[in-house]
């Protein structure tokens, strides 16, 4: 039983993964939130899989920064944020019926809510930031 678990979680893991690499290019498809789940299922199917994606160059940062700090960068909420606004000026220019615009609106201006609320991510210290910390005695 225990071997047919972790095969669904491989499966569902590489279904967000295939998911959110389609959404590098496809704007529609949100990226980060499928690289989590991938994360997430990877972490109970695959020790190999779920340390490649923690260390990937490209998709790594912004799960390590969501795991540890619950944060957003201040990129990928700009660009996040401009995506919606693009689709919604979409939504207009192709006369959608005002309804589904009005749902539209407000489930992106949810969405935009809880991404621009989130904090940022820390500063990585500087490496050639050789100063000591000053110590103050009295």
């Amino acid at each position: 039983m225990k071997s047919i678990k972790r095969i669904l979680w491989l499966i569902a893991g590489i279904i967000c993964l295939a998911l959110g690499i389609i959404g590098v290019v496809l704007p529609i498809l949100p990226t980060t939130p499928f690289m989590l789940l991938a994360t997430f299922c990877f972490a109970k199917s695959s020790k190999r899989l779920h340390s490649w994606l923690i260390n990937h160059p490209q998709f790594g940062p912004p799960i390590r920064n969501w795991h540890e700090h619950g944060a957003i960068s201040k990129t990928a909420k700009i660009g996040a944020v401009l995506t919606m606004a693009v689709v919604l000026i979409l939504g207009l220019v192709l006369s959608l019926k005002p309804i589904l615009l009005i749902i539209q609106a407000s489930v992106m201006l949810g969405a935009a809510s809880f991404i621009l609320t989130r904090p940022s991510p820390p500063s990585p210290p500087n490496p050639k930031d050789d100063s000591k910390p000053v110590s103050v005695t009295k």
